[in-house]
């Protein structure tokens, strides 16, 4: 039986979609709330949860791994200044869903991703 384990495929290769997610990512470190897509919101609440999980320690190891992800310097940054140690004694859930309704363009349901105060 065929399981697909890796989440949404969300209709790109495997290259492309790991440029959104730590695009998207990105973006949402730096703002702490983007709006998208529901489908892209969902598996950007995957990848991020699990960076910031490994960004927790905040040894050398842990910099290198987020340097990997992160390219953007201010967010790079950012993400050990202020949300590492914002996190530090939660176990997870550093993120949030909130529906907004549809797109006008082409009625696509959108969500609000917001970082856990």
């Amino acid at each position: 039986m065929i399981k697909n384990l890796n989440g949404s495929k969300l209709g790109r290769t495997s290259a492309h979609k790991r440029a959104l997610l730590r695009n998207l990512a990105t973006s949402l470190f730096l703002h702490e709330k983007i709006q998208t897509t529901q489908a892209k919101a969902k598996e950007l609440v995957r990848y991020a949860e699990k960076l910031i999980t490994k960004a927790r320690p905040a040894d050398l190891n842990a910099r290198r791994a987020i340097k990997g992800e992160i390219q953007d310097e201010i967010v790079y940054k950012k993400m050990f200044d202020v949300l590492v140690p914002r996190y530090q004694t939660r176990t997870g859930g550093y993120t949030q869903i909130y529906k907004t309704g549809t797109r006008v363009g082409d009625r696509a349901e959108m969500a609000l991703v917001k970082l856990v105060s």
